[in-house]
């Protein structure tokens, strides 16, 4: 009998490089986790692969931060993981948690190997700038492919407008707030979390997608 998928899965991807993505799906992962069990997994190509048997005992094996197990790859291999792989470590994953944040690959995703159709909401980071707009125009074919819901969380200083940001990529503006100045310092004592701004933007994230935390 094939297992049912119990996860909402949120995928995650930067309209750029440098945007804060990583971080973001971070801070989500964490935010879901106070109230569902949570995996964040790192689907960067660059990052490996995922050297992990499946079955019901993937998340017990997984290493935690805090109450989120995490997936990440295995940075030593070459090697990309085959994509049927990739997708029935997910859905193995799905069938045994509450949430999967998904650290999408942008170059996968605008090349079609990410896993949009197992996603049930994609977020795209971006800045409010036109180079963001054209990141994500150029990302908009595949999500719109995938008949996922998504939409833009902006953060940064003083730039184009939600109204303007929408016009121009053609995704609603979830959230629009200014850049976490002190995440960094942050993140290097204790990790990216805490109560700033951009733990702040994952609590209306989640709220944005109707998911209790």
């Amino acid at each position: 009998m094939e297992r049912v998928r119990t996860a909402t899965v949120v995928g995650v991807v930067g309209a750029a490089g440098g945007v804060g993505a990583s971080t973001h799906a971070a801070l989500l992962a964490r935010r879901l986790s106070r109230s569902t069990s949570t995996v964040l997994v790192d689907l960067d190509r660059g990052g490996g692969g995922l050297d992990v048997v499946v079955g019901v005992d993937v998340v017990a094996l997984l290493p935690r931060w805090g109450a989120c197990a995490v997936l990440s790859g295995d940075r030593t291999r070459s090697a990309p993981v085959d994509a049927g792989v990739r997708l029935d470590v997910l859905h193995a994953l799905a069938c045994e948690v509450g949430a999967l944040v998904l650290d999408l690959d942008r170059a996968g995703v605008v090349d079609g190997d990410a896993p949009l159709a197992a996603c049930d909401a994609v977020v795209v980071v971006a800045r409010p700038d036109l180079r963001s707009v054209a990141g994500t125009l150029a990302l908009r074919p595949r999500l719109h492919a995938a008949g996922t819901r998504c939409g833009l969380v902006v953060q940064g200083a003083a730039g184009l407008g939600a109204a303007d940001l929408a016009e121009a990529s053609g995704l609603e503006v979830w959230h629009l707030g200014r850049a976490d100045r002190a995440l960094a310092a942050r993140a290097e004592r204790v990790g990216p979390g805490g109560r700033g701004r951009a733990a702040r933007t994952a609590d209306t994230v989640v709220r944005r997608l109707g998911l209790t935390a």
